[in-house]
């Protein structure tokens, strides 16, 4: 039953000498991400909310793969201080960054949250969060001529950025705030490649998306006020462990390994899984999601992420 998935496989060309920073590695695709870079030789850094949490990833890592060059940092993406004191830590030690893989990501919450900050929680957190770290990031991206990729989802394929209640303040739909930040994840990575072309930074930047992925980001979450896993994400498993129109982690992880490592993978594209309804099967470029697609709002959602996130894609000029 499972034979289209099993022979569905990336292999990371090799990245010793690589620097890799993953969001969300503490488990999900991040972790299955963060230990493929690891085992082809990459150097990798995981910004952690949950310090335990991270630890035990990075040593359940080093165990698969002994000599894994792989270290924790505290970042809450929730929280744009949070964001930028991780961002300083790493200006300050001045090393080139070779791959970012904006990948962590919140879904669901059972009530309407926020971040620290005040921002609708699955938008604060997925994409102002995201679009605030590769902005502070800028110089050591820049200087590794990076490649940046951003995890969206397939939720991306429908409803709108909400231009006029980006925090869903006047009524709220968890499911469209869902979709508002991916969409943005989308939009985010399409742009930041137009203008570092533009702008001659050196950074390529792509999108992918895992399909229907047996993860935990429906699972129980209590610090998002939800105790048990849900029907939803139960119902995945069990399709995933059949391996109908779903995949498990190791097969959902691929689209963003291609995107990020791969050297057919171009900037400016969206990957996702090449099966039906791109739910599952191996990666391959797909279409934008019309919500994503216009070039205008794009630029919109730029300029309205800098001012919300209060960080500006801008390098150091020469001699300052």
């Amino acid at each position: 039953m499972d034979h289209m998935t099993r022979k569905a496989t990336v292999d990371a060309r090799d990245l010793h000498g690589k620097l890799a920073v993953i969001t969300g590695g503490s488990d999900g695709i991040g972790f299955g991400l963060a230990g493929r870079l690891a085992a082809a030789g990459a150097e990798v850094i995981l910004p952690v909310r949950n310090a335990d949490k991270g630890r035990r990833a990075a040593d359940a890592i080093r165990t698969t793969t002994p000599d894994a060059r792989i270290s924790t940092r505290p970042m809450d993406l929730s929280s744009l201080q949070s964001v930028a004191d991780l961002a300083d830590e790493l200006l300050r030690e001045g090393r080139p960054i070779h791959l970012l893989i904006n990948n962590a990501g919140v879904m669901n919450p059972p009530s309407r949250q926020t971040t620290v900050d005040g921002f609708e929680l699955q938008w604060g957190t997925n994409h102002l969060g995201h679009f605030a770290l590769t902005a502070r990031l800028l110089p050591l991206l820049t200087a590794g001529a990076a490649r940046v990729t951003t995890q969206s989802s397939i939720s991306a394929a429908r409803h709108a950025i909400n231009w006029d209640d980006l925090n869903f303040e006047k009524s709220y739909a968890v499911g469209k705030a869902y979709s508002q930040s991916k969409i943005a994840n989308l939009m985010f990575g399409l742009e930041l490649d137009r203008r570092s072309r533009h702008a001659g930074w050196g950074i390529t930047s792509n999108v992918a998306h895992p399909g229907v992925t047996a993860t935990n980001l429906l699972a129980a979450q209590p610090h998002m006020g939800r105790d048990g896993d849900t029907l939803s994400v139960r119902l995945i498993r069990r399709l995933a462990g059949l391996g109908i129109l779903t995949q498990t982690v190791d097969q959902g992880l691929l689209p963003a390994l291609y995107a990020a490592t791969h050297p057919d993978a171009e900037g400016g594209k969206f990957y996702g899984p090449s099966g039906f309804q791109h739910l599952s099967g191996a990666p391959a470029e797909q279409q934008v999601y019309g919500p994503a697609r216009d070039a205008a709002d794009a630029a919109r959602l730029w300029r309205v992420s800098e001012q919300l996130a209060g960080a500006q894609f801008a390098l150091p000029r020469a001699g300052a």
